[in-house]
C-alpha cells in the first residue's frame, strides 16, 4: 500500500470517530512491532521516531537517515493506512533531511518555547513541510514531565491556540490539558472541559502526548473533544525492556549465540521483546477505536 497523507488519517479518524496511535520507535523491531500490531488489528497507523530523547550527535551522524528507511520501507509494504513521522525534532535541518526521505509529517520540539517564539519557529517548518506535500504537527503549551518535577505545566490556552493555528498553517495542534510526559506508574490528569473549549475553538486535529499515562475512562471524552491522535512511547519501552529482560532470564548455562542474538528464529531474546511490545499495543489500539478502522479506508 502506497504511504497515506498524515492529514488524510487524521480526517479519517475525524469522520469515524476514533484517534490513531502514534507509538514512538526507536529501532528496527519497535517499527516493525507497531505495524504488526496495526495489521493484527487492521488499524491505520503511523510509523515514526523521535529527535527529543534521541541522541543528537547520532542523528546528526546519519540515524535520521536510518530510522527513515525503515520506517519508509515498512509503511510501503503495509496492509493498513500508514504515514511516516519524524516527532520533536531539535533541528529544522533535521526535518528537512526527514522530508526530503520521504517523512510525510514532522513536528519541530517547541514546548520549552513562549508563544511568539514557537509561532516563528513552526511558520517556516509547515512552509518546508507543505512545499513537499507534508504535514506539521505542532504543540501549544507545555506538559508536566513525570521526570522532571520542578517544571510545572503550562495548559493550552484556548484563545492562542486560535491565533497559533490561524498564524502557522499547523495540520494538527498537541495541547496541554493535564497530560504528563514520561508516565512510567500511575495515572495523569486531564481537563475535559479546557479540552472541549480548544476544540471549539480550532478547526485542526487535537494531539494528545504524553500517552503512556493518559486516563483509559478519558479516551472517549477525549476523542468526542477532536483528539485525533495519541502519543505513546515511554510504557513501550518499558514493555520491551520487561520482555527482553525475561527472555535473557530463561537463558540456559549453555546455548548457541548464533541462535540467540539477530537469528529471527525462536530462540532469538529479541523476539519475545517485540512480542510483549505489540501485547502492550494491542488493547491501546482498541481504546483508541482504531482497531478494523483498516477496512473502512
Amino acid at each position: 500500500m502506497p504511504l497515506v497523507p498524515f492529514n488524510a488519517l487524521l480526517a479519517h479518524a475525524a469522520a469515524h470517530q476514533y484517534a490513531i496511535a502514534y507509538f514512538e520507535a526507536w529501532d528496527q523491531h519497535s517499527l516493525e512491532g507497531t505495524l504488526l500490531a496495526a495489521e493484527q488489528l487492521e488499524a491505520p497507523t503511523i510509523l515514526g521516531w523521535g529527535g527529543a530523547i534521541t541522541s543528537y550527535e547520532w542523528l546528526e551522524a546519519g540515524g535520521i537517515e536510518q530510522q527513515a528507511a525503515l520506517a519508509l520501507a515498512l509503511a510501503r509494504r503495509a496492509q493498513v493506512p500508514c504515514a511516516v513521522m519524524f516527532n520533536e525534532a531539535r533541528s529544522p535541518a533535521h526535518l528537512e533531511r526527514a522530508l526530503e526521505l520521504g517523512a510525510n509529517a514532522v513536528m519541530l520540539d517547541t514546548s520549552h518555547l513562549g508563544y511568539e517564539e514557537n509561532a516563528a519557529a513552526t511558520r517556516p517548518v509547515v512552509m518546508m513541510a507543505h512545499a513537499r506535500g507534508a504535514a506539521v504537527e505542532a504543540e501549544l503549551g507545555h506538559l508536566a514531565a513525570a521526570d522532571d518535577p520542578a517544571t510545572p505545566p503550562h495548559p493550552t490556552d484556548p484563545a492562542e491556540a486560535v491565533t497559533f493555528v490561524r498564524d502557522t498553517q499547523v495540520d494538527a495542534l498537541a495541547v496541554s490539558v493535564g497530560n504528563v510526559h514520561v508516565m512510567t506508574v500511575g495515572e495523569s490528569g486531564v481537563d475535559l472541559e479546557l479540552l472541549e473549549r480548544i476544540h471549539h475553538a480550532v478547526d485542526v486535529p487535537l494531539v494528545i502526548h504524553g500517552g503512556s499515562g493518559y486516563p483509559s475512562w478519558a479516551v472517549r471524552g477525549a476523542i468526542e473533544r477532536g483528539v485525533r491522535k495519541f502519543n505513546v512511547g515511554t510504557r513501550l519501552k518499558a514493555a520491551w525492556l520487561a520482555g527482553l529482560r525475561q527472555a535473557l532470564g530463561r537463558l540456559p548455562a549453555a546455548f548457541d549465540i548464533q541462535q540467540v542474538v539477530g537469528s529471527r528464529e525462536a530462540a532469538d531474546v529479541f523476539l519475545p521483546a517485540q512480542r510483549k511490545l505489540i501485547q502492550e499495543m494491542l488493547p491501546l489500539l482498541e481504546l483508541y477505536g482504531a482497531a478494523g478502522k483498516a477496512r473502512r479506508w
